[in-house]
């Protein structure tokens, strides 16, 4: 598989073409930011493990029924995926109060709900991704009634899944951010990444933030947090 040109760069990721035009490749970077970019940094040996838990994670959720885009890992930071279009909306499902949640409705963090929710932003730098509702998507021609019912079904369902299997690994799933993107062929599967970087991940018993969060908060120890979720997931 040959890696061809560079189609698009974001803030953690590369994306390159290859000889299969049903194919690109992943490249995962090691450059951090926070607050829509405002504030960048580099957290060093993130794109490594974002890469490979990525990839463990689509693999585990793609056998609990839920489409992805993985194929194959090729290297520490490249990945080989399927082509797809993404749909802009950024998927936030929440187990616990934190971060923006608590910031917006004014409570503490920490309040375990009594079932998970899940929002929408439109994913748009320029707007700030904005939170949006169902009904504002489908006016906007972001996804169909269909296509919005399919991934609530299957962001609830990567919840259960890994809202279980992290617990084993002694870490609690506080929230976590996904997106989606449609095949060729229409197909929904899911996109983008899980890690670190899009999920909120405290220890199960001390409450210690194991996430990008010490990155955004400037509690140090970030990659220290990085590598003990690689520890903890990959080395079980």
């Amino acid at each position: 598989m040959n890696k061809l040109d560079m189609i698009y760069e974001g803030k953690a990721k590369k994306v390159f073409k290859t000889d299969d035009p049903a194919l690109f490749i992943v490249d995962y970077k090691d450059d951090a930011t926070a607050f829509n970019g405002v504030k960048k940094g580099t957290i060093t040996g993130k794109g490594v493990i974002n890469n490979k838990l990525t990839n463990f994670l689509m693999q585990k959720l793609e056998a609990a029924g839920v489409p992805t885009h993985f194929v194959r890992e090729l290297s520490d930071r490249e990945t080989l995926v399927k082509k797809v279009a993404i749909v802009p909306l950024e998927v936030i499902i929440r187990n616990v109060s934190a971060g923006s949640f608590a910031k917006r409705y004014g409570v503490e963090e920490g309040i375990v709900f009594e079932s998970p929710t899940i929002e929408f932003s439109y994913k748009n730098d320029d707007l700030g991704d904005p939170l949006i509702n169902s009904y504002h998507a489908v006016a906007l021609k972001l996804a169909t009634p269909a296509e919005i019912e399919l991934i609530k079904k299957y962001a609830f369902r990567v919840n259960e899944v890994l809202k279980a299997f992290f617990l084993e690994c002694g870490i609690s799933l506080i929230d976590f951010k996904l997106e989606f993107g449609k095949l060729d062929d229409g197909t929904l599967v899911l996109a983008d990444e899980i890690s670190p970087d899009t999920c909120r991940y405290w220890d199960s018993k001390t409450g210690e933030k194991l996430d990008k969060d010490r990155f955004r908060r400037d509690l140090g120890g970030v990659e220290d947090a990085y590598q003990e979720v690689m520890r903890r997931v990959m080395g079980r």
